[in-house]
């Protein structure tokens, strides 16, 4: 995963100069064919600059999601102390996707059919789906409790809370240029989730105090 804060000061718009070779490359010569050192030598700057922002080519598909994660915990800090917990993670899941405007769809969600069958690019995919499930579980818990049935809940929340967002983000993709932007879709596939899920929680059973 790219770091957000890269070492040393390449210059403002070097993350985004990459991505954009890589892809052109990517069309000509597909993913597989093309190396890290086509994309530096395209971009037009140094090896040591691809790694202080990707750690791995795969990373350059990801560049506004990363971004979007990033924001997630933040959004959820901002949570009320009386606001449903599950309401909280609609709004921060919402609120943390506006930087995805409708033009910035992730390539490999539009090009995947040329992409093939690429175990290093499915593998960062999940990496990125794991660290979202974590973040809303490790939300959630903490506002709900750690006993059996509250850890139980939280983990569902977060597996769920990935899904949705993967539904969303197909459906976002496919609706072509009148797509708009991303939030409206997140809203729609979460709200039944996280409906039932509040409803859950707040039906379990009190847990006797010691």
């Amino acid at each position: 995963m790219r770091s957000l804060n890269p070492r040393g000061r390449p210059h403002a718009s070097s993350c985004e100069v990459l991505q954009e070779a890589a892809f052109e490359l990517f069309l000509e010569n597909g993913y597989a064919g093309t190396t890290v050192a086509q994309i530096t030598q395209r971009a037009g700057v140094s090896r040591a600059t691809f790694f202080n922002y990707f750690a791995a080519k795969s990373d350059v598909f990801w560049i506004d999601l990363d971004e979007s994660l990033a924001r997630l915990p933040r959004e959820l800090r901002q949570a009320g102390p009386h606001t449903p917990v599950m309401g909280a993670v609609l709004a921060a899941i919402v609120a943390s996707s506006e930087s995805l405007a409708a033009n910035g769809v992730p390539w490999a969600l539009t090009h995947h059919p040329m992409i093939g069958s690429i175990s290093e690019l499915q593998r960062s995919a999940m990496a990125r789906l794991g660290s979202q499930a974590r973040i809303v579980s490790e939300f959630v818990a903490k506002r709900i409790g750690r006993d059996q049935d509250s850890a139980m809940l939280a983990q569902s929340a977060g597996y769920a809370s990935v899904g949705a967002v993967v539904a969303a983000a197909q459906a976002w993709a496919a609706a072509g240029t009148t797509r708009g932007d991303l939030g409206p879709y997140l809203a729609t596939a979460l709200a039944p989730i996280c409906d039932g899920l509040q409803g859950a929680i707040d039906d379990r059973p009190a847990v006797p105090k010691l």
